[in-house]
């Protein structure tokens, strides 16, 4: 009977929804032409080159090279396996939420448990430093020093929270540091046209769920938006609540002071935002890979960051 009445209240509000979107058709459209320019001239250049090359890292041994040099350090930091190393770089490089692709991959390959997949999440939501810079800093802030407060604040909380987190479902082995035996390992199972091939079908497959997702909540943002008539400063926060860089281009725009556009930007970077929470739930939907800790982590995360940056500035 409850779940009936669920499947009823789902139903109005598609069928709200859907009115809505009728009505508003032209806002949406407009919604729908912003989001797709976003994910073709941003998300695409700087996640499709690196989706291609990590999986081919994978797939050639590069983990076990970079995991046999790191594993200390990232043992005695976190307490987890070598591999957790692989996923803390590439992340830091390409920002989220590519961490989610990285984990799933290696869950896949047998390489780490679905525990320790869960784990590697809560300290890799790295966001790309060429958009914290770039995009953030320089274009919406027009202040490029501030950028690095950001970029400092949001990459030292991740790496708190890894620490914090160190004897949740601790690794405890550590193995002694054998660099021959991973370039030894270095043996691909499949040819290099088949293993090429796959990484462009699961890098694009990835990247229009990325974009399906994007739309959605760009769309259910401006209908709320619409209909709330909020202040300007709340407008702003519930935009990068649900959507990251729409959010960030309103904090921006505020009258308010730049320090507090920092420390507000610094927060909603770290969350990242219920749009990219929606994308790392559905690039790990068809592993057992828990989401909940990763949710915990990033309220931290927003927390330590804002905290961090309000102290440098």
């Amino acid at each position: 009977m409850k779940r009936n009445l669920f499947n009823i209240l789902y139903l109005l509000i598609l069928i709200i929804i859907m009115t809505d979107v009728i009505i508003n058709s032209n806002m949406i459209m407009k919604t729908v032409t912003f989001s797709f320019n976003l994910w073709f001239n941003n998300i695409i250049p700087s996640l499709f080159p690196f989706f291609i090359l990590s999986e081919l890292l994978i797939k050639f041994g590069f983990v076990e090279i970079i995991s046999e040099i790191l594993k200390k350090p990232i043992y005695y930091l976190f307490k987890v396996k070598k591999e957790a190393s692989f996923v803390f770089i590439m992340s830091m490089l390409t920002g989220f939420p590519s961490s989610s692709k990285y984990v799933k991959e290696l869950f896949l390959d047998n390489k780490i448990s679905s525990d320790e997949a869960s784990k590697i999440l809560m300290f890799t939501h790295f966001s790309n430093p060429l958009f914290i810079i770039g995009t953030i800093a320089t274009t919406f802030l027009n202040n490029q020093k501030m950028g690095l407060s950001i970029l400092f604040a949001h990459y030292i909380s991740n790496i708190i929270i890894g620490f914090l987190f160190r004897n949740y479902k601790p690794y405890k082995y550590i193995e002694k540091t054998n660099i021959k035996k991973a370039f030894n390992e270095i043996k691909p199972r499949e040819n290099m046209g088949l293993i090429l091939s796959k990484a462009i079908f699961n890098s694009f497959k990835t990247l229009f769920l990325i974009l399906g997702i994007v739309i959605i909540f760009l769309c259910l943002t401006n209908l709320i938006s619409y209909h709330l008539q909020l202040s300007p400063l709340k407008d702003g926060l519930l935009k990068g609540l649900f959507e990251m860089t729409q959010g960030l281009k309103y904090i921006s725009l505020l009258n308010i002071s730049l320090k507090w556009k920092i420390i507000i930007s610094a927060m909603i970077i770290s969350f990242g935002g219920i749009s990219v929470h929606a994308q790392i739930i559905g690039i790990l939907g068809d592993t057992n890979i828990k989401y909940l800790p990763f949710l915990i982590a990033r309220i931290i995360h927003m927390i330590l960051a804002g905290l961090i940056v309000y102290l440098l500035i």
